[in-house]
């Protein structure tokens, strides 16, 4: 385990020998720890790889009534009652955040709350597992669906994000599912069979956003391709010097967030950054990539971060993107999007084409789509 005198470990310390940051980022990979490792390790500075150019830094500085500019979006008239008057209101403020922020939160969306409870309690306790438990599933390339890791951009990034991942791949679900982590597996397949729903729900209410039939999206596949993370952010000792996840767009069709109580989520409006604290209950929706794409920017992806968390107690986050089933299907505005006086903004392309295009690049803020505009 790295200790507070080990060269991955000094942030501004003094060493006979000259500092080597692909050799300390390979010790600290090859660890295993994560970050929680270092931390329980008993650092007081951050390893210099973690530490971020000051211009690329977050401003921590508080911004009042920011949070008001993130919909909150009552689903109750369509879960529990959907009429066509009430669910008509729900698609109308669903494509108006969906068109502007392209961020907003849900409520009343028919996840018990014990449920969200018992999936970021699995996912902390997944995290807080003694280090030999959690090395056994160390791996970069998550050849079976399962795996916990520090950094997907490791080794390409500018410098590290002050963060550990449990990624899980939940459909098509892994070949065996007692590779899912035992202090979490009831609580994640619960999770994906209540997100398996409500993505569907969430599809067919964006479709009709854009004017299209409620089954357009998900007879694109758009339900099919499910992937958790469980983030754990420790708590940093120099918040000031790092990111807990760097400014970044996700890449696929649509983005379910469970966060808890800590915060450290804002998103990109313009040249402002918007604080995003969930209400107890709550969920984040974010637009993807993809869907930027394929409804031909009616709908926007934004960018968005996470603060390196300065409080005591560590940050947990639980998000599923959800992506097309169907890799090899072609990929590009929708033709009933599209006509002479707005013509396509992308190029068609595959699933595999896309993804393989988002994991050349590191999490640095530069959007993906830009890589298929015409």
């Amino acid at each position: 385990m790295a200790t507070a005198s080990s060269p991955i470990t000094a942030a501004g310390g003094h060493s006979s020998q000259p500092y080597d940051r692909a050799k300390a980022v390979k010790e600290f990979d090859e660890s295993k720890v994560g970050v929680k490792g270092l931390m329980d390790s008993g650092i007081s500075t951050i390893p210099p790889f973690f530490v971020f150019p000051p211009d690329s830094r977050c401003d921590l500085k508080p911004r009042p009534g920011s949070e008001s500019q993130i919909p909150t979006i009552d689903l109750s008239g369509v879960v529990n009652v959907d009429s066509p008057d009430r669910r008509s209101a729900v698609v109308d403020q669903i494509r108006s955040a969906a068109s502007t922020v392209g961020f907003f939160q849900i409520i009343n969306h028919g996840i018990p709350l014990e449920v969200l409870d018992r999936t970021i309690s699995s996912v902390k306790a997944f995290h807080e597992q003694p280090t030999e438990i959690k090395a056994r599933l160390y791996h970069r390339v998550p050849t079976t669906g399962v795996n916990f890791i520090s950094n997907v951009d490791l080794y390409s990034s500018q410098a590290a994000s002050w963060r550990d991942t449990l990624q899980v791949k939940l459909n098509p679900p892994v070949e065996d599912p007692n590779l899912v982590p035992e202090v979490c597996r009831a609580e994640l397949m619960e999770w994906n069979r209540q997100i398996e729903r409500l993505g569907e729900m969430l599809m067919g209410l964006l479709s009709e956003g854009l004017g299209l039939k409620r089954e357009r999206l998900k007879e694109m596949t758009f339900n099919e391709g499910r992937m958790m993370v469980g983030h754990y952010y420790p708590n940093c000792p120099q918040p000031d010097l790092t990111v807990g996840l760097n400014t970044h767009a996700d890449p696929g069709a649509l983005t379910i967030l469970l966060q808890d109580h800590i915060g450290g989520l804002q998103v990109r409006n313009g040249d402002d950054w918007i604080d995003v604290r969930s209400p107890p209950g709550a969920l984040v929706i974010n637009i993807g990539d993809l869907l930027q794409i394929v409804s031909n920017e009616e709908y926007k992806s934004a960018q968005h971060r996470v603060l390196a968390n300065c409080s005591k107690e560590p940050r947990v986050s639980v998000a599923v993107f959800l992506n097309p089933g169907a890799r090899e299907d072609v990929y590009g505005p929708l033709p009933e999007l599209t006509s002479e006086e707005n013509p396509p903004k992308y190029r068609n392309f595959t699933l595999n084409e896309f993804l393989a295009r988002f994991f050349k690049k590191e999490l640095d803020g530069k959007s993906l789509t830009n890589f298929f505009r015409i």
